[in-house]
This record gives C-alpha cells, structure tokens and sequence, in this order.
C-alpha cells in the first residue's frame, strides 16, 4: 500500500484549521491536495485528536 505524504498529525492539523474557519479551497490550494482528499479525511478523522488517531493504526 502506497505510503502517506502527510503524517496523522499533520492531517488532523489540516481539519482544525477548516474547522476555524480557513475556506477549504483555500486551504486545499495551500497543502496541495484536492478537495476529494480533504473531505476523505474528514470522514476518517473528524472530530479526533492526534492522539487518537494513533489508536487508528
């Protein structure tokens, strides 16, 4: 399976910057992703915490 270019913690620090309200086009230009990547993240790790989503793996 391919490998991740972002990190759990840099992906749950992505999610908290559109929860404070960053547009997400915006913010997907900024990373470098699209937006279809952005809201499978959302759906995987929404809501967690970077310690939580250790537990994921």
């Amino acid at each position: 399976m391919k490998r991740s270019r972002f990190s759990e913690e840099q992906i749950v620090g992505v999610l908290k910057e559109a929860e404070a309200g960053v547009p997400v086009k915006d913010l997907c230009r900024r990373v470098g992703i699209s937006d279809a990547t952005f809201y499978h993240w959302k759906a995987k790790f929404g809501g967690l915490e970077v310690n939580e989503t250790r537990r994921l793996r």
